[in-house]
Parts: structure tokens; C-alpha cells; sequence
């Protein structure tokens, strides 16, 4: 059987990361930047006023006390936004909002609560050192400074820092489309009434959650029965709406294994067996012209579960203009035994990952939840692993160092 790495590395060939389009800031969020941003300014572009309080030269307030105040006259208001060149002289103040300009002739400011709020004149009970509370030019960013990196993921504090130096898009990688498709004649749409030897459908709604986690526009199509031609021209027809096509079921030896014979029959999808447990029925290729890349994943909900962080998700994150690197690992001491693992098959355990200072030197401990089976989907909500076992171990006792996959946060 083929090695979990090289069907890892067929998937991979199969994807680019996706050409770069300049979006507004909103629609890029989620993308992933194609171009390093640089500030065409300083931020601040201005000495401005961290506080509300009082502009002064500090000199003029250097003798101030609580029992001896020093009184100003205040001879304006600058609120934030304030355009006008104000400057204030020796002996006088000026009142500042948080935000607004210093005016010329201050160095400092003093906040509110250090004086007794006056209008017209102003007590101040305390002195400041100069630059109290002014926040200087270029402070934050210095103009031509990279604020965002290529290649960094454009969330909430990306957006930000782009719109706080005046970029109204940018070009990044846009969100690969993903559009999921389960197949069966024994699916039933969650909701609706279901007969002997009937199911609900589940694959679809998991993978396009995971996939929409790991930061896609991913669209749930739904799923059809085993009809060949059904299932070929609906592959066909997601095709205009998708980077990637996910399938579900139909992968395997049997009869009735729809998707493996209507895309053997193109020539451009091929199905194997990878030596992994749960997940040994895989197949990858190409659809529709220009070729889109599909990737078919067995129809057990755990065994498709696993091969989507397996090999799904490197080719995500290859589309988005990532690095296509595996889920981020660590080493634990299995807190219950492993006592069968087929020979030959790298086994990969839902487990619960702990971190527990009595560990011993890993500071982790996993421990496989009891219901394995590729078909067994309850547990998956209590996981947030999962276990290694390589090929050729078949048993573990409790205690035994493995590596441990670390599943994204809501996986």
C-alpha cells in the first residue's frame, strides 16, 4: 500500500496556491497577503494627546502641589480632528482631548484628574515631566516600515493596521472555494423522517465546517444517490463554483462504489489504498476543463474525519499561499493501552490530549477514547487528537511516549 507521505505529496502536486486579486479590506479578510504593506506615513502623523487633560509647557507646573496649586489660564479647546494651528505661551494652557493635536509651545500634557477641570483657568495640583501623556510622531510605525508581511493571514488586527495607513485593498490569495458532496442512496437530509437502512447524512456538514475552520469559503452541495450519471454530471456542475471538490463515499471495493467508477472512466482521477488506519480507500485527480483538482475521501465519517486533516488540509492551506505544513505535534504518555493496530497501517487514534505537569518529561498525556471504530462518530466531539501508531506496531502499554497530532480549536 502507498505511505501516508507520498499520498500526502500526490495530493500536494495536485495544488497552487491561488493567483492574487486585489480586494477591498473587508473582502480580503481571510486571505492571505500576496504583497508586503508598507505605511506611506508615520503613525502617529502627529504629536497628539494620549488622555484628556491639559496642555502645558511643563516648566510652568513643575512647583505644583495638591496644597499649592499652580492656576493657568486656558486659552483653548482642541478636540480631536481639530485642524487649526493652535500654540500656546508661556504661562497659558490650552484644554486637549484625547487624540487631538499638541498645540505649539506645549510639551506635555496633564491629565483631568490632576487639576480641578477648569474652563477659563485651571488649578493644577501636580507637575509633569515633558512628553507626559503625548504620544510623538512615528511613535507606533516610522513612514516605510512593512506593517503587514506576505503571507500573513488577514484577520481582525491585519485589517486594522492596513486601514490605520490608508490601504483601502490589498492583493492577497483569495479563500479557496470548497465545495463538499457526500454520496449514498442510504442518505437522509437531517430534519426528514428515515426508513430501514436509512441514515443521516453527517460527512458533508463536518468537512465543510472544517473546511470553513481552516479559513475557506466552503459551500455544502449536499449529497446524491448512486446513480453514475447523476453523480458525474453533479460533480460537473459544482465544478463553476470550486477550487477543490471534496467527496464523500463511493471510494472503496464494492459494488456500488459510485464515485471510484463514474472518475476512474475520465482518466484523471486515480483510487488507492494508503496505509493508514482509519482511511486506507483514497482518491485524487482532476475533474472538468481547466482542471480542477478533487479529492476523494471514504464515506465512514471517521475514516473521512481523519483524511481530511491528513491530507485535506496541506492542500488548503497550499491554495491559500501557506506553507502546506502538517497539524503541529507533540509527544504524551498514552494514558490507557493501544491493544491492536493492524500491522502495516499507520493508525491514527481519536484521543484526548492533557496537559498534566505529573506527566513526566512530555507534560502531556493522551487517551484514546474507547470507541475507535471508523464508523463510531460520538466521540469525535470529545476529541482534540490524535494518537500515532506507527506501521509496524501493533500494541502499546499504558505509559508508552507516541506522538500526538494536535487538532485545530473546534476540529
Amino acid at each position: 500500500m502507498k505511505t501516508v507521505e507520498q499520498h500526502i505529496s500526490d495530493v500536494l502536486d495536485l495544488v497552487r496556491p491561488l493567483d492574487p486579486i486585489e480586494l477591498d479590506l473587508l473582502r480580503a479578510h481571510g486571505g492571505v497577503l500576496a504583497e508586503p504593506v508598507a505605511s506611506p506615513v508615520s503613525l502617529p502623523a502627529f504629536d497628539n494627546s494620549s488622555m484628556d487633560g491639559y496642555a502645558v509647557a511643563a516648566a510652568d507646573v513643575a512647583q505644583a502641589t495638591a496644597q499649592a496649586p499652580v492656576r493657568l489660564p486656558v486659552v483653548a479647546d482642541i478636540p480631536a480632528g481639530d485642524p487649526s494651528a493652535t500654540a500656546v505661551r508661556r504661562g497659558h494652557c490650552a484644554r486637549i482631548m484625547t487624540g487631538a493635536p499638541l498645540p505649539r509651545g506645549a510639551d506635555a500634557v496633564v491629565p483631568v484628574e490632576w487639576t480641578d477641570g477648569g474652563q477659563a483657568e485651571v488649578a493644577i495640583s501636580r507637575p509633569v515631566r515633558p512628553g507626559n501623556a503625548v504620544r510623538r510622531v512615528g511613535e507606533d510605525v516610522e513612514k516605510g516600515t512593512t506593517v503587514v508581511h506576505r503571507g500573513a493571514r488577514v484577520g481582525g488586527a491585519e485589517l486594522a493596521v492596513l486601514a490605520a495607513v490608508g490601504r483601502r485593498a490589498v492583493r492577497v490569495h483569495p479563500r479557496p472555494r470548497v465545495v463538499v458532496l457526500s454520496t449514498g442512496a442510504e442518505l437522509v437530509e437531517p430534519g426528514n423522517p428515515i426508513g430501514p437502512g436509512q441514515i443521516w447524512e453527517s460527512n458533508s456538514y463536518m468537512l465543510t465546517a472544517a473546511a470553513l475552520d481552516a479559513g475557506c469559503a466552503a459551500y455544502r452541495h449536499g449529497f446524491v444517490g448512486d446513480d453514475p450519471a447523476t453523480v458525474l454530471r453533479t460533480i460537473e456542475d459544482v465544478l463553476v463554483q470550486a477550487d477543490i471538490v471534496l467527496t464523500t463515499g463511493g471510494v472503496s471495493m464494492g459494488a456500488y462504489d459510485v464515485v471510484k467508477e463514474v472518475l476512474s472512466g475520465l482518466g484523471t482521477v486515480r483510487f488507492e489504498q494508503v496505509a493508514v488506519q482509519p482511511g486506507k480507500p483514497q482518491g485524487l485527480g482532476t475533474v472538468g476543463d481547466p482542471a480542477t483538482p478533487i479529492l476523494t475521501l471514504p464515506g465512514n465519517p471517521v475514516s473521512s474525519f481523519v483524511s481530511f486533516y491528513l491530507f485535506v488540509l496541506p492542500a488548503l492551506r497550499r491554495l491559500r499561499g501557506l506553507p502546506p505544513d502538517p497539524l503541529p505535534s507533540v509527544h504524551a504518555r498514552l494514558a490507557a493501552p493501544v491493544r491492536h493496530s493492524p500491522p502495516g497501517r499507520r493508525s491514527y487514534l481519536r484521543a484526548v490530549l492533557e496537559y498534566d505537569h505529573a506527566a513526566g518529561g512530555t507534560g502531556y498525556t493522551a487517551a484514546p477514547v474507547s470507541r475507535q471504530g471508523s464508523h463510531q462518530l460520538s466521540a469525535l466531539a470529545e476529541v482534540n487528537a490524535l494518537v500515532v501508531v506507527p506501521e509496524n506496531t501493533t500494541e502499546l502499554p499504558e505509559g508508552s511516549v507516541v506522538e500526538v497530532l494536535q487538532l485545530p480549536t473546534g476540529a
